[in-house]
């Protein structure tokens, strides 16, 4: 009868085992249909391009190879991968059973005149008793409303939000390589152009020496032409610093002591890609690890949820236990004589616990729906990512153009400026004002290239690029 009652609850565990209390939440769908202001011919899209596919710089893409090699946040996110994976494999056993071992042995020697020692005296004739033991017992409890299942199923999604925390941090850390790259090349150019500017000043300067002499014209054309020399002077050192100052910050980016990075490329030589198609938004998201992650937060969410609810109904745990036990140290594995066994199996439903469960159960919840709208959140945050990038990329196209026919045109008018100087045709405030524009409009045109590429860049982070 007793094998028959154990054998019963084996069962009922069996066919409970398959049983849920709770039921999970969806993803909402809030995906726009169209990004902002576009139409795309097709559903590709620059964020499914391999990583070295959209950067073909070989600088950059050693740049970024160290970065992923050596950056510390990098370093971080692959460790706390690692934890994950320790803690899903330990969840994945959560259907078997506890097994533990025990071996004691003990002695005692109770007072003669107590009543245990009078009793020990007269029937053993001795005044200690001894107690030796050695047993294996075992733990499970059974998963009647998939609260295992449901720590499993956390555990799991916990894991792969660690993974889709890495992709996040590789995406972020490839953009911020090239981009800094890429301010790198435009401090470059800018350095270039104000020591141009420079040697273009200290001609004109000597030219209003020789009339200063000749009594064409007072010191203070001089003075004029000092002063927007000095300009272009002080450009010098202050581009130098900044050079210095991005060549260190990209180091420590990439993980290495501060040092000079070698550089081939010219900012002027960089090509923006032709086609930038963003696709759909759809297509988007289930490339961004930031959305991938908060859809496993969501699965988290429920999996809580699922374990809370779990608990307030009751649970099934068997136990059993086998060994060796004897009084006498020679007699202990005196087997089958020592051998013992028992076995049991019990039902325990929470009655009052000063309202502890409800509460997970409600905070659980609550959890759950700041997951839905966190998630919501994340989904509006990279749909604005994508419309700001196509926006800078679509105007920055504009103002470059616009920017390189001013340059030209400046560029034209310096030098008109410098022959009618020289032949006497224009006085000194025209040759000075045409270099002082020519510098603000070239300085101008390699900021607004380098924010082009920056854009680039971050379009296709934005787009799900730089973790594949």
């Amino acid at each position: 009868m007793k094998r028959f009652n154990i054998v019963s609850i084996l069962l009922l565990a069996l066919i409970w085992s398959g049983c849920s209390v709770s039921k999970d939440t969806a993803l909402p769908n809030i995906v726009p249909g169209l990004f902002r202001n576009t139409t795309p011919r097709d559903s590709s899209s620059i964020g499914t391009m391999p990583l070295k596919s959209f950067i073909n710089d070989l600088t950059v893409q050693n740049l970024i190879d160290t970065a992923l090699v050596k950056n510390y946040d990098m370093q971080i996110a692959l460790k706390n991968i690692d934890a994950a994976e320790v803690l899903f494999k330990q969840s994945k056993l959560g259907y078997l059973p506890e097994l533990k071992l025990q071996v004691a042995a003990s002695t005692s020697r109770p007072s003669d005149n107590s009543l245990n020692g009078l009793s020990l005296n007269q029937f053993t004739g001795s005044t200690h008793i001894e107690d030796y033991s050695a047993n294996l017992g075992v733990f499970w409890e059974a998963d009647i409303w998939g609260k295992i299942r449901n720590q499993k199923a956390g555990a799991l999604a916990s894991f792969l939000q660690t993974e889709e925390a890495r992709k996040a941090v590789q995406t972020r850390l490839v953009a911020n390589v090239a981009q800094g790259y890429y301010n790198l090349l435009m401090l470059d150019a800018q350095l270039e152009i104000a020591r141009k500017n420079l040697k273009l000043n200290d001609s004109t300067l000597r030219i209003i020496n020789l009339q200063f002499d000749a009594g064409q014209v007072t010191s203070l054309a001089i003075q004029q032409a000092q002063a927007q020399q000095l300009v272009a002077a002080q450009l010098i050192p202050r581009l130098e610093q900044n050079v210095t100052l991005q060549e260190n910050a990209l180091s420590v980016l990439i993980g290495t002591l501060p040092k000079a990075i070698n550089r081939e490329s010219r900012l002027d030589k960089m090509v923006l890609p032709d086609d930038l198609n963003a696709g759909f938004p759809s297509a988007m998201l289930s490339r961004r690890p930031d959305i991938k992650s908060a859809e496993l937060a969501l699965t988290v969410a429920n999996a809580k949820v699922g374990v809370a609810k779990a608990s307030l109904y009751p649970s099934l745990v068997i136990t059993a236990s086998g060994g060796v036990n004897s009084f006498k140290a020679s007699n202990w594995f005196n087997v089958p004589a020592s051998l013992f066994g028992l076995v049991s199996g019990g039902i325990t439903q929470p009655i009052f616990q000063r309202g502890q469960l409800k509460s997970n159960l409600e905070l659980a919840k609550i959890d759950r729906e700041k997951t839905v709208i966190q998630f919501r959140q994340s989904v509006l945050n990279a749909v604005g990512e994508v419309s700001d990038e196509l926006t800078k990329v679509e105007k920055l196209k504009a103002q470059y153009s616009i920017a390189e026919k001013r340059a030209q045109t400046l560029q034209q008018a310096s030098k008109n400026a410098s022959l009618l100087f020289k032949s006497g045709m224009a006085n000194y405030l025209e040759v000075i004002t045409a270099q002082g524009n020519l510098l603000q409009s070239e300085l101008e045109l390699t900021t607004i290239k380098t924010e082009q590429l920056n854009a680039v860049v971050g379009l296709y982070r934005s787009l799900g690029g730089g973790w594949n």
